[in-house]
């Protein structure tokens, strides 16, 4: 049987044995952590070889690889010869050289029309007729008193040619011949008088018929048949077609550039592709008041009749024309240093190219190469950030790529982007 004190010294022993244990824990716990990082360390450094040898391999890979852009048709174009040309666009109306208006010359009641409107009309044709029968008996009156103004000329004449033979002999006096003169020449001035009165009268009569004045089409009809009509009364309207102009309104600051004789294309609404062809042949010498631009009026052959007074024509001013060079689009040029370069395409490389230009002309997105490059060139024609002089390419096929014939204008390349991602050739 134990007694207190033998609990007490037991348990002054488990006391003692315990603080033993945590007078050794904290060394023994250390001893493990520092057993575990060396031997991190020592894993790390066995490791550490092998990791650069598969680094380097990895960037040999990559170095192996080249990176090759896919080009489309809109980013390559190939320099051909051709003239340029520096074009002012140019708008108006077209309106015909030859319009008349047919008017009546007499008061007089509409008989009959005979054309309407649209229908072509020849020189002399007629076109409508009056009621004459007052001016013809006018006329009749007229040659009535041409045929007394005649008869009293002939007589005296006949007193005249017996008054001298009685002057010659003495048998008048000299104031009695010179009196017979004077009924002579009244004789001659009252013929002439009835001449003219009846030329008067059978102009009249025949200003009944009216006739046109020119060749063209009837584009107005003012009369019907039943009307009455006087002098200065609007009857038809008539344009001849074969010849137009076109009136064009340019800045004035753009005037010193035109020239009489330059060449103008136009298009009109209604005429699909169709391109019809004029040259200026006036300049106004003054300005529009308000909009500070002059009329330049251009004519325009117009045979066939294609064309109609009143059209709206939309088009190009030709200002200048160059002889045959290579030319390029604007957008394949690139500045270097504050010089011209371009992209050139030699084998499936890009090289830079230096180059001299010309006349650009910006509505047609050319410009004139005067050295630097030659026909058959294969450049890059779009902006393309990526490429570089040196870069790999892979080209479309040659029937795709963009090819500046003489009379057409290229696409334009300024919208052109890469194809594709840059491709990895292993």
């Amino acid at each position: 049987m134990k007694t207190k004190n033998d609990i007490n010294s037991a348990g002054a022993a488990s006391t003692t044995s315990f603080n033993k244990f945590r007078r050794w824990r904290f060394p023994l716990v250390g001893l493990v952590i520092l057993g575990a990082g060396a031997s991190s360390i020592i894993y790390t450094k066995s490791l550490t070889p092998s990791s650069k040898s598969s680094a380097k391999s990895s960037n040999q890979a990559d170095s192996s690889k080249e990176v090759i852009y896919e080009l489309a048709a809109v980013d390559v174009t190939k320099i051909t010869t051709r003239s340029l040309l520096v074009n002012l666009p140019i708008s108006g109306s077209l309106m015909p050289v030859s319009q008349v208006t047919v008017r009546s010359k007499v008061a007089a009641e509409v008989h009959e029309t005979l054309v309407q409107e649209g229908m072509p009309v020849r020189k002399g044709q007629i076109i409508a007729r009056f009621y004459g029968a007052d001016l013809h008996a006018r006329l009749s009156i007229q040659d009535a008193a041409v045929d007394e103004a005649q008869a009293r000329l002939a007589l005296a004449q006949k007193n005249r040619h017996s008054n001298e033979a009685l002057l010659k002999q003495s048998y008048i006096s000299q104031n009695a011949f010179d009196t017979t003169q004077s009924s002579l020449d009244l004789a001659h001035a009252s013929l002439k008088s009835a001449l003219s009165q009846r030329e008067v009268a059978q102009i009249a009569v025949s200003d009944t018929q009216i006739k046109s004045p020119v060749d063209g089409i009837i584009s107005k009809r003012s009369v019907q048949a039943g009307d009455k009509v006087s002098p200065d009364t609007a009857l038809f309207n008539i344009v001849n077609l074969a010849q137009l102009i076109l009136e064009a309104q340019v800045p004035a600051s753009e005037i010193p550039r035109v020239k009489i004789g330059q060449n103008v294309s136009f298009a009109v609404d209604g005429f699909g592709t169709r391109s019809f062809i004029g040259k200026v042949a006036r300049i106004n010498p003054s300005a529009e008041a308000g909009s500070r631009s002059m009329l330049v009026y251009v004519e325009v052959d117009n045979a066939d009749g294609a064309l109609r007074g009143g059209m709206f024509a939309k088009g190009n001013l030709t200002l200048e024309k160059t002889t045959s060079y290579p030319v390029m689009p604007l957008a394949a040029i690139r500045q270097q240093n504050g010089s011209d370069v371009v992209y050139k395409i030699v084998g499936n490389q890009v090289q830079q190219q230096a180059v001299k230009l010309g006349l650009r002309s910006e509505d047609e997105g050319l410009v004139q190469v005067l050295q630097g490059l030659e026909p058959g060139v294969q450049v890059i024609s779009a902006k393309l950030d990526s490429i570089k002089p040196g870069s790999k390419i892979l080209l479309p096929k040659t029937a795709e790529i963009t090819n500046l014939a003489p009379d057409l204008a290229p696409a334009s390349a300024a919208a052109a982007t890469l194809a594709t991602s840059p491709k990895s050739k292993g």
